[in-house]
């Protein structure tokens, strides 16, 4: 299956699980999960949530931000990968001045 994010719509969402700002993505979900192109703005941020059904991959395209993870702030920059395995909580940030880009999957366990 070929995914073409340019065909999909852009949703945007305010203050996404809490977070600040707003969180901009093309997203493609069905019964087995989530796959998205998404972005934040600078200042902008996913807010802290526990990945009860789920793991998440997320992929850094361009920009740089951070990651919390168990208690750690980890920084993030175009090329890195971060996993948030099932049982696991995470937050996305955007600390930069310029937008932070990323591809995620979120698969259904």
């Amino acid at each position: 299956m070929l995914i073409d994010f340019s065909k999909i719509e852009e949703q945007a969402t305010p203050h996404f699980l809490g977070g600040e700002g707003t969180f901009y993505a093309r997203m493609r979900v069905d019964e087995n999960g989530k796959i998205f192109r998404a972005r934040l703005e600078p200042g902008s941020t996913i807010g802290l949530h526990t990945h009860e059904t789920s793991s998440e991959i997320i992929y850094i395209l361009s920009g740089t931000g951070k990651v919390l993870y168990n208690g750690e702030y980890i920084p993030l920059k175009a090329g890195d990968c971060h996993y948030c395995p099932k049982g696991h909580a995470h937050s996305l940030m955007n600390d930069s001045g310029e937008n932070l880009e990323f591809f995620a999957v979120v698969p259904n366990q």
